[in-house]
């Protein structure tokens, strides 16, 4: 009697095939959470590039793990309670600090900056991850400090695009404690709706010699999986030899490692 270590495998002809017909299902069951979770099978084929029939027939083993639902009225495919479980899993183990660390190294590393990720915090927004060149900038924040809301680009990107009433609260406040000569950094007529819509516009924040002389930095949104921004990346270095234009080489590298920062998260594209 063969015992089961001794069972003899699937040909690889068989094995291939299994492989594929899971990745047509993973194909099919994130084509439908890519239209919003719910489509009917015409949309849902066309986006996976299948025929209608081969597609419902993996709509029926999925729907048999209750990983797709079927509406009796419009005929439409949804997820299922155990996708959503699948998501809710995911959602607890989305942690903006952690999916930022690599984004940081290969910031560090492919321009030779200091970098780092903050969060907001009751205070305001409050570095939580910092990497450093091999000769670093010197600078006096560090993991656990808190940044300024208007005169930092961390904070700027914050009061732009995180729509929260303490961000803005915050921002109110240091305008009045701000000095004259600070004031004129900024717009007259409404200093910080103009900051907002500069951050807006730019999809990022920058800044020249404004939080710390002599320094200037580029800060990037982290959305995630809600669309909200749950954390800013930010890269700095002494003036003058620190391209912070919006178009410059070192805001796109921070934008695009954002960017994949929150597809670890679940952003949307």
């Amino acid at each position: 009697m063969t015992s089961p270590a001794e069972a003899p495998s699937a040909p690889p002809r068989e094995r291939r095939q299994r492989v594929q017909s899971a990745e047509t299902g993973m194909a099919v069951l994130k084509g439908l959470a890519h239209l919003g979770g719910r489509s009917s099978l015409t949309a849902l084929a066309t986006h996976v590039a299948e025929s209608p029939a081969k597609v419902h027939r993996y709509l029926a083993s999925l729907m048999e793990e209750s990983l797709v639902r079927q509406d009796t009225v419009s005929q439409h495919y949804y997820l299922g309670p155990e996708a959503i479980q699948i998501g809710l899993a995911a959602m607890r183990q989305a942690d903006p600090i952690r999916a930022a660390e690599p984004c940081l190294i290969r910031l560090r590393e492919s321009l030779e900056v200091t970098c780092f990720v903050a969060v907001m915090g009751n205070k305001g927004p409050t570095i939580v991850r910092f990497e450093e060149p091999g000769l670093p900038v010197t600078v006096n924040v560090r993991v656990g400090s808190v940044m300024s809301i208007l005169w930092s680009a961390t904070g700027r990107a914050f009061l732009g695009l995180l729509d929260e009433s303490r961000v803005v609260a915050l921002a109110e406040q240091e305008l009045a404690d701000a000095t004259e000569d600070m004031r004129a950094l900024l717009d007259a007529g409404d200093p910080i709706g103009a900051l907002r819509r500069d951050v807006q516009q730019a999809h990022c924040a920058i800044v020249r010699d404004t939080y710390l002389r002599g320094i200037s930095a580029v800060a990037a949104p982290v959305y995630d999986y809600a669309g909200r921004v749950c954390a800013v990346i930010t890269a700095l270095g002494a003036t003058g030899g620190f391209d912070p234009s919006i178009d410059g080489p070192i805001a796109i590298a921070v934008r695009r490692e954002a960017k994949a920062a929150g597809a670890l998260l679940g952003a949307a594209a």
